[in-house]
């Protein structure tokens, strides 16, 4: 058994790894050699294609700094914003893609939704802007602010670095009803598939980016059913480990209470989140139920168990997630003047 469980393990470093590498080649410009077309075809650019890494390197070049230092402060101040900062870019780019368009702060926006009540960094993201405003007016979009605050405060809790291509406008439409098509915690693992498939992920990546789960907190509101009427049984979700059910009942007392989503480590920025998954401590079903689906068990063995691949390809999955769906022609979007607002015709 055990060497079976290695070789498995094995198999998916090796996958994991040719993923990593394929990305990394991608990035560098690495192509295979292939034999010439008789007659060279106009490539056709996917929007994401038009982002670029120095795309504000002449129109703002202290772009980086300015967020970087600005950050820095703040998450001096408050550990727990850098979940809530890539939670929100996560939130924004599963609706419309990567627009800012949960920023828009107006009577019936994804914002004002149910599911986005709960959500923090929107002050952040203004703070970041103002100052943007002030030494860069009118140029930087508040959809790349937010991309790259989300890199930066992974960054500061001791996440990975990757390089965050820039080019991305800001969209002007967002909509309530919209903000459903974000995982809630209650799927299962086709349905979370699905979604991330959607939006021109893969298996892998609903994986690394669950780890994300590593740092942050969710309110027990979210967990209710899991601890006192799993199924409509009125009794609580098997699946998890009995020590920890009773240490979740006793810190749910309340619906607004908060519970961190990483028992072990939880302001640190690790692989353990997977190791809980492996121990029936997963606080939300969806992050349980990636062990108990024999889909994606052994990504969660290999992740659990070698902590350098976590590391490696959640920069590339955040690098995937960031490019969704993105606004990049010249007459889509805008750069907002305020991350709250469409701006005046």
């Amino acid at each position: 058994m055990e060497t079976k469980l290695l070789k498995q393990s094995v198999c998916i470093a090796i996958v994991l790894f040719l993923n990593c590498f394929g990305n990394a080649r991608a990035s560098l410009g690495v192509t295979s050699q292939k034999a010439k077309p008789a007659r060279a075809s106009k490539p056709v650019l996917h929007p994401a294609d038009r982002l670029s890494l120095d795309y504000y390197h002449a129109s703002c070049p202290q772009l980086e700094g300015i967020i970087q230092q600005k950050l820095q402060a703040l998450v001096k101040k408050d550990n727990s914003l850098a979940a809530s900062i890539i939670r929100l870019h996560f939130h924004d780019c599963f609706v419309r893609g990567c627009d800012a368009s949960i920023l828009l702060n107006h009577q019936g926006s994804e914002r004002s939704a149910e599911v986005s009540k709960t959500l923090r960094g929107f002050n952040i993201i203004d703070e970041i802007k103002s100052e943007v405003e002030r030494k860069c007016p009118k140029t930087v979009s508040c959809a790349d602010i937010l991309v790259a605050a989300a890199r930066d405060t992974t960054i500061m809790v001791g996440g990975p670095f990757w390089e965050v291509p820039f080019g991305r406008k800001d969209g002007l439409i967002s909509i309530a009803n919209e903000a459903k098509n974000v995982p809630h915690g209650h799927e299962n693992v086709t349905q979370l598939i699905k979604q991330f498939e959607i939006n021109g992920l893969n298996m892998l990546d609903l994986v690394i980016l669950s780890g994300s789960h590593t740092i942050g907190r969710s309110s027990c509101s979210a967990i209710q059913q899991r601890l006192f009427n799993y199924n409509n049984t009125r009794k609580s979700d098997p699946s998890i480990d009995i020590s920890y059910l009773h240490y979740l009942k006793k810190k749910c007392t309340r619906l607004d209470n908060y519970v961190h989503l990483d028992v072990a480590t939880p302001r640190i920025f690790d692989e353990v989140y997977y190791k809980n998954l492996e121990k029936k401590k997963g606080l939300l079903l969806t992050d349980q139920l990636l062990y108990s689906d024999q889909r994606t068990a052994s990504l969660v063995h290999a992740l659990a168990s070698q902590p350098e691949l976590f590391i490696i390809q959640f920069g590339v999955s955040m690098v995937k997630l960031g490019n969704v769906g993105v606004l990049t022609g010249k007459d889509q979007g805008q750069i907002r003047l305020n991350c709250n607002y469409v701006n005046k015709a």
